[in-house]
């Protein structure tokens, strides 16, 4: 099986892929996808959100239907691609829904446009880690990962073994990927060097401070996420990866106006485990704040 053909949109230097469904006139929901997968992830949750919403979820650069154009596809490069499409697009505000790298971008993103964000969904997020052992919660995990970022050893795992693809993905999901589905995800990286994308990802994680310039550009986010005061919806699997039923419970608290939504049997790519309760869950959300909006309104109207 082949994916549908995606349109594409012009930005800066290359092209970007995306989905899109639901009312023009709806609020605008942005999806956002982590490594290594694509808007694919999301095709059997965009359905529940279309009924709500006017739903986009672009390809990043690298990634699935997407441009690969010549950098380094850092964390910074990614942020500016996206920046760029939001600006295309004429999205003004969003809700936003995310997983992986795809949180990161969002955090990053509400930090820097207050008032772009009209309410958040995510999972498995992306957070500053002061040592290894804060990073997964399965040891053979967290030394994959530290050979991923080991010189000579992570480009052998990925570029050439195509490691993200073939073994963290369906390792990282509870059911079995037809494969009809593995053909979809492996479809982009049929090379070294189209995979440098997914290798590049794992060296951005900011783990004991490292690297520097990701580190701080996310906990800044992340104080931005806690002093915010949009709706939010944690989804966690069990027992997750990155995030366990318990850590979600404990970050939510911190937060403002965060509920938690355990969804079963999951680890890291919950959409393809738990794709309609995610859609269900998000078109709950919109609608719950668009309506406490409109109230808020009357209630002005009438003061």
């Amino acid at each position: 099986m082949i994916d549908v053909d995606l349109p594409r949109l012009t930005v800066e230097d290359t092209v970007m892929a995306y989905r899109q469904a639901g009312a023009p006139g709806a609020p605008w929901v942005l999806f956002l996808h982590g490594n290594p997968t694509s808007s694919y992830i999301w095709r059997d949750i965009i359905p529940h959100v279309a009924q709500v919403g006017h739903c986009v979820a672009p390809d990043l650069v690298g990634f699935g239907q997407s441009g690969k154009p010549e950098g380094e596809y850092r964390f910074f490069d990614h942020a500016r691609y996206l920046d760029a499409f939001i600006d295309r697009m004429g999205i003004a505000s969003a809700y936003v829904v995310a997983q992986d790298w795809g949180t990161a971008l969002a955090f990053h993103l509400a930090a820097r446009r207050p008032g772009f964000v009209r309410g958040l969904a995510f999972m498995e997020f992306i957070r500053p880690m002061a040592t290894w052992e804060e990073f997964h919660q399965v040891q053979a995990a967290r030394e994959t990962f530290r050979q991923f970022r080991t010189p000579g050893v992570g480009e052998a795992m990925i570029l050439e073994g195509n490691a993200f693809v073939e073994r963290v993905l369906p390792g990282s999901i509870k059911r079995s990927l037809s494969p009809e589905e593995m053909e979809v995800y492996r479809a982009p990286f049929p090379t070294p060097q189209s995979r440098r994308p997914t290798w590049r990802l794992p060296n951005e994680l900011p783990i004991a401070g490292e690297p520097a310039d990701v580190a701080a550009a996310l906990t800044r986010a992340h104080e931005a996420l806690a002093e915010s005061r949009y709706p939010k919806l944690l989804f966690a699997g069990e027992p997750g990866a990155l995030v366990s039923p318990a850590f979600a419970a404990k970050f939510a608290a911190g937060l403002f106006d965060c509920r938690v939504e355990i969804l079963g049997p999951g680890a890291h790519y919950l959409q393809e485990d738990h794709p309609h309760a995610i859609g269900q869950g998000v078109r709950k959300l919109i609608l719950d704040t668009e309506a406490a909006v409109a109230r808020a309104g009357r209630a002005r109207v009438e003061a």
